[in-house]
């Protein structure tokens, strides 16, 4: 078993080796080089790791996942953010509370699970670009892990369980009509159209609202057109920003839109979809009978990439997350560990 000054240890190691998204290669390099010297039958795939406590066979798997990569230090730090410092019980550093925290919580949950028999495989992984839903990410990983049950997904929610997430999908729009000069009646104003169109994304109403997180919300967030003043423009460009509530997939809500708009619409990007576990899944029924809290999240995380059942949990404080001074509590470590263990040992999935 590895100990807990081994594991703070680690992620004080952690904290001083900068791990932007998609620059995780010495962070991979490093946790890799401690499980290994640990006795730790680690694997590698990328910048994202893994370990098992069984080979792939008759049982399902449940995977325990957390990231590595990190967003770039926010400006008002008044220490140096990849200089772990441990004061008056908070450990702060860059990656700390998101998503250090949970690597090393999930690490310790993974070797005491461990240790006993299990009905299912258990997986743990630390992988990459979380922050930026890399396509190298966890993503990338699954197939060499093969397929899964459940995954626990490790972000800072105080170990509140997150039963259902919000999605992202951005959609670029593009609105043509005919430019002419705008002190005689000639052209086709594409600006008019685009207001049209932006008029129905303020008012439509998807029918399905969620529990957790309510009715899918639709955002118009930038606009560009015309060239000068006394020329009407001939296209008009602006983006949505659109939350699914976990009760559409992203095709659909795409397919609703670009039937209704008469402008061009094109999604950035389909794969991140939002997330809701059913409430009489056995981990959700777990949960509650511990009396851990269930709630819908807003913000987004590796669920969003993940095509099997989900729930997320982790240590510390999502408001933590992204600013100056970012810290995590040993102790919310070793508590969330304890709560990971008892919300999962001998759990029938």
């Amino acid at each position: 078993m590895i100990g807990h000054e081994e594991l703070i240890h680690l992620l004080c190691e952690m904290i001083a080796t900068p791990s932007f998204s998609r620059e995780e290669g010495a962070v991979a390099d490093l946790i890799g080089q401690r499980l290994a010297g640990w006795g730790c039958d680690v694997r590698r795939c990328g910048n994202n790791l893994w370990m098992e406590n069984e080979p792939a066979g008759d049982k399902p798997t449940l995977l325990l996942n957390a990231h590595i990569d990190t967003v770039r230090p926010a400006s008002g730090y008044s220490r140096d953010p990849f200089t772990p410092v441990l004061e008056d019980g908070r450990l702060y550093g860059l990656g700390s509370n998101d998503d250090g925290g949970c690597v090393i919580a999930l690490l310790d949950t993974f070797q005491r699970l461990s240790a006993r028999p299990q009905p299912y495989r258990l997986v743990w992984s630390a992988t990459a670009e979380e922050e930026v839903c890399g396509e190298n990410g966890v993503g990338a990983a699954i197939p060499e892990i093969g397929p899964v049950r459940l995954g626990i997904i490790g972000e800072p929610t105080q170990m509140r369980l997150a039963v259902a997430e919000r999605g992202l999908m951005v959609l670029d729009c593009t609105a043509h009509g005919r430019s002419g000069h705008a002190a005689r009646d000639e052209g086709d104003n594409a600006l008019y159209h685009a207001l049209d169109d932006i008029a129905w994304l303020r008012s439509y109403r998807f029918d399905r609202v969620s529990d957790y997180l309510g009715p899918v919300k639709m955002s118009v967030t930038m606009i560009s057109a015309g060239t000068q003043h006394n020329v009407v423009p001939d296209s008009c460009r602006f983006v949505v920003d659109v939350r699914p509530n976990g009760l559409y997939t992203n095709r659909e809500i795409f397919e609703t839109i670009a039937a209704h708009l008469g402008s061009e619409v094109v999604p950035r990007s389909l794969r991140h979809n939002s997330s809701q576990i059913d409430p009489a899944h056995p981990v959700v029924r777990r949960a509650v009978s511990l009396g851990l809290e269930t709630f819908g999240s807003p913000t987004t995380s590796n669920q969003t990439v993940l095509d099997f059942d989900t729930v997320k949990i982790g240590p510390g404080d999502s408001a933590r997350s992204h600013t100056a001074d970012e810290y995590i509590c040993p102790d919310e470590i070793w508590q969330g560990s304890d709560i990971y263990c008892k919300l999962l040992d001998a759990l029938s999935i």
